[in-house]
């Protein structure tokens, strides 16, 4: 997948999250996106960016990059309501920002329109990573002010992570790929003109070999369960609409199949930290702190956070 299609698919994930609204934006990437362990991430999160908030200067500007649904600056107002804050984002639609934030979408990390010495701190959760290291850094050096900050948090390869979309991603193969479900159910559409309304018997027994093989709350269900329902509802519906919910199913899987392969791409240009480390002092950033982020379920840390300061 080039990163043209990367790009799209985060486009078009958040486009369908803006309609959502916010809120069903930050839960449905929580859910699809993150382990098990997510709510025990999502507190060590907010208390990274809550401690980072309090440190900062009254009245700080901040930008945010890759914002996403603006998660990050929700936990820093959270922390400190007199910041003022901006989020930047590739996609051109977005999910409505935090009260007291600003948003500007179709904007790359690597061209930021914004003046020099501008911003107090610049913060990324796993954005910084999806860029051109060395462009991206040259950026934000670029952006912040003397004694300025950045703050990064990084995906790493070998954590729950990204593992856990790895797993998705086999689930996902094994009900469109292994399973053929859509092409079966499209195929069960044909036999309609000739009578045959009964549900193929490889779809009715999908959603309980999906659960069976890969867990009740796997993609493998989720698909399985959802061309079943729409197959069964859809008995007396015509065969073109049933089969544009399909489509849009199908869609969707691609999507999300697509935003896997950027976070494994992501976590992989991150390597160890080495390649970030070095283009932000290339970039003139002197890091101030190192350490992993760890969930308490897995034994590999789910993130990596550092700090940068710009003399």
């Amino acid at each position: 997948m080039g990163n043209g299609d990367i790009n799209q698919a985060w486009d078009t994930f958040w486009e369908r999250e803006r309609r959502k609204g916010a809120k069903a934006a930050g839960k449905n990437a929580a859910d699809r996106g993150m382990p098990e362990s997510w709510n025990r991430i999502e507190h060590q999160r907010q208390q990274v960016w809550r401690d980072f908030a309090q440190a900062l200067p009254k009245g700080a500007r901040i930008l945010d990059l890759g914002t996403g649904d603006g998660h990050v600056m929700a936990h820093l107002l959270k922390a400190r309501r007199d910041l003022k804050l901006l989020g930047i984002d590739r996609a051109s639609a977005l999910p409505d920002p935090p009260r007291g934030a600003k948003v500007r979408g179709g904007i790359m990390m690597e061209d930021l329109p914004l003046p020099d010495g501008r911003f107090a701190a610049v913060t990324s959760q796993f954005a910084f990573e999806y860029g051109n290291l060395p462009r991206v850094a040259a950026e934000v050096t670029r952006v912040l002010k003397p004694g300025g900050v950045a703050a990064l948090m990084t995906h790493r390869l070998d954590g729950p992570i990204v593992a856990h979309n790895r797993k998705r991603r086999a689930q996902i193969a094994w009900a469109l790929e292994e399973q053929q479900l859509l092409k079966t159910a499209r195929g069960s559409l044909g036999l309609r003109s000739a009578g045959i309304a009964a549900l193929p018997r490889q779809v009715i027994e999908a959603p309980e070999k999906g659960a069976a093989l890969h867990g009740p709350a796997s993609a493998a269900w989720e698909i399985a369960e959802a061309i079943r329902q729409t197959l069964h509802h859809g008995r007396q519906d015509s065969p073109a609409n049933v089969n544009a919910i399909l489509t849009e199913m199908e869609a969707q899987a691609e999507n999300e199949l697509g935003r896997i392969a950027s976070l494994e791409a992501a976590a992989t240009a991150a390597g160890d930290g080495a390649p970030i480390i070095t283009a932000m002092a290339d970039a003139g950033l002197e890091m101030a702190e190192d350490r992993q982020l760890l969930d308490g379920t897995s034994a590999a840390p789910f993130a990596d956070f550092r700090t940068f300061h710009k003399a």
